[in-house]
């Protein structure tokens, strides 16, 4: 497979470069300061960004970074969170998809009506809601696969036709409320992990990234191939359990972790386990690189582009249930408004290339804290959505800037 590099980015996967990871701690900052040289600048630039939105919200107003405020962001951010990591899938591939706000939408508005006017067990129609979206990215991958229709046109389409197919759904009514006592509102509202078990699980956290990093480079010891030195796996573990024990205990002093942001989290986890340690993700990352190369190294691309078509309008179906649970309610904005730009923008903001193949799972976290600690901070000052849409948008022009300049360094060093 010599006409394409299947493997992840380093500052996506969260390791080093896999052909000459370091052995200690001068290696390992040897190896960041040449990746950033070559224009693979990983998650520094978001997380930059990321300080110093914090620090001017803070500076203007000192509720910001309150334990109260900082909850409230974690739980707000998930939903828009959920589908700009469908997103990411999509970029990942070098293909686009625009229809995942009203997608989020139909999928809120068939669990209402399911679940309240039909009298379904909510979970039935979370799932019959879920199933109806993977169905909706199987034909959107037909479509793509067979006729080549390209998926911008495909998914803007799709973007009109779910924004009527919601507004049927809901019918003259127009709002659906669900019932405060149901598990889906308890769970996206007043669900919050109990202090004892968020440590545990920050502690089960830690020794996980242990865990993984020792069995990776004990892998590639057996290979004959240089590997991360113990005393760097040790002090990343230790650095991760102690920044996590920070932001637990913060948090606590509220009302602490919210569930839905534990799941969000784990969605993050699982979808960068995927794309990094699985001969799948490999083959997104090769299709998202070069789609030629990997049709000629035997990959099946078309498979590849009806799963990241699945998943994006599955995480899309998902993401609108948890909006619709958050608000206790599914009426015809649900899904609407900024929610398609505002994933799509937090998936490019996080670090995934508009152009494919760069990119990881962290970056719809990373990129929607960035939309939404704008957000949150500009509420906090009672000034108005306009200008929250024109800082998202200096803020993405900035992000996709930086990529384009970062891909031309990568090709003037031969890594591109």
């Amino acid at each position: 497979m010599s006409d394409v590099d299947v493997r992840p980015p380093a500052a996506a996967a969260g390791t080093a470069d896999a052909a000459d990871e370091p052995s200690g701690l001068r290696g390992v900052i040897a190896a960041v300061t040449g990746r950033m040289r070559g224009g693979d600048l990983g998650v520094a630039p978001v997380v930059a960004g990321l300080i110093v939105i914090w620090t001017v919200m803070q500076i203007l107003n000192p509720v910001f970074l309150s334990s109260d405020n900082l909850s409230n962001l974690t739980m707000e951010m998930v939903p828009v969170g959920v589908i700009s990591l469908g997103v990411v899938f999509m970029l990942l591939v070098g293909q686009i998809d625009l229809s995942v706000g009203s997608l989020s939408g139909v999928a809120a508005a068939v669990t209402a009506v399911l679940f309240v006017d039909q009298g379904f067990n909510p979970w039935l129609a979370v799932l019959a809601a879920v199933a109806l979206a993977c169905l909706i990215g199987w034909v959107y991958a037909q479509v793509f696969n067979r006729f080549g229709v390209p998926s911008f046109v495909i998914t803007l389409a799709g973007l009109l036709g779910f924004l009527g197919l919601q507004l049927h759904v809901l019918g003259p009514k127009g709002a659906i409320n669900l019932p405060f006592d149901s598990r889906l509102v308890t769970f996206a509202q007043l669900d919050f992990v109990p202090p004892w078990l968020a440590y545990t699980l920050v502690v089960l956290a830690a020794a996980a990234l242990y865990g993984t990093g020792h069995a990776h480079a004990s892998a590639r010891r057996k290979a004959g191939l240089s590997a991360t030195s113990e005393r760097v796996l040790v002090l990343r573990s230790v650095a991760v359990l102690a920044g996590l024990v920070l932001a637990v205990w913060y948090l606590n002093r509220d009302r602490g972790v919210g569930w839905m942001f534990v799941f969000f989290l784990v969605l993050v986890l699982v979808a960068h386990y995927v794309l990094t340690r699985t001969k799948y993700g490999k083959a997104v990352y090769a299709v998202g690189g070069n789609v030629e190369a990997a049709r000629r190294a035997g990959i099946n691309v078309r498979t590849i582009y009806t799963s990241a078509f699945v998943i994006c309008t599955t995480l899309a179906a998902i993401g609108g249930i948890l909006a619709a649970a958050r608000l206790a309610a599914a009426n015809q904005s649900t899904g609407s408004g900024d929610v398609n730009l505002n994933a799509i923008a937090a998936a490019v903001i996080g670090g995934t290339s508009l152009f494919g193949g760069r990119g990881g799972a962290w970056a719809s976290l990373l990129g929607i804290l960035v939309i939404q600690s704008i957000s949150n901070g500009l509420t906090l000052l009672n000034l108005d959505s306009s200008y929250r849409f024109m800082v998202t948008g200096v803020v993405l022009m900035l992000a996709v800037a930086l990529d384009s300049v970062a891909r031309r360094s990568r090709a003037s060093a031969g890594r591109a």
